[in-house]
């Protein structure tokens, strides 16, 4: 299905619910893998809002992007638990293994490299996420196999 007919349909089930912005931008984002910038338009006409005003909200949430994110999602954890252990360290690991920065994706499309500002596992850090799995004291050669896996194509 063409990207306008499933964004067509996700907005037609969100369009009249009251505070339907944010469930719909979930929704989009979930079934297109982000919410792109010339979908802007129709969502605000649909939810009876301004442009500037999906703009803002799609902008304010950390969550929602506007480019697709790789098929894994890893989160390192910045909170000063983590940092006190090493995040900062592990944090600038990852983004020489994995080649990127903070906020992008490998060349491979495997793996998008985000910041966490808590993953509430403090007295086990440094922690991180992979999609919904959380791993603990994880220092730079667990970092290693945990990415070589995903990028195997092995379950997280």
């Amino acid at each position: 299905m063409e990207t306008e007919q499933l964004l067509a349909q996700i907005l037609l089930r969100h369009a009249d619910t009251p505070g339907g912005l944010l469930p719909a931008l979930q929704d989009i984002q979930e079934t297109l893998r982000c919410i792109p910038a010339s979908a802007m338009p129709a969502i605000a006409e649909a939810m009876n809002l301004s442009t500037a005003e999906v703009h803002g909200v799609v902008s304010f949430y950390h969550d929602f992007r506007s480019k697709p994110a790789g098929k894994h999602i890893v989160r390192i954890c910045q909170a000063e638990s983590c940092q006190a252990v090493g995040a900062r360290e592990l944090t600038a690991h990852a983004m020489a293994r994995l080649g990127v920065q903070l906020g992008e994706t490998t060349a491979d499309g495997a793996i998008t490299l985000e910041p966490v500002y808590c993953l509430g596992n403090c007295a086990c850090s440094p922690a991180i996420s992979i999609d919904e799995h959380s791993y603990a004291r994880v220092d730079v050669q667990t970092f290693d196999a945990l990415s070589d896996s995903l990028r195997k194509g092995e379950p997280s």
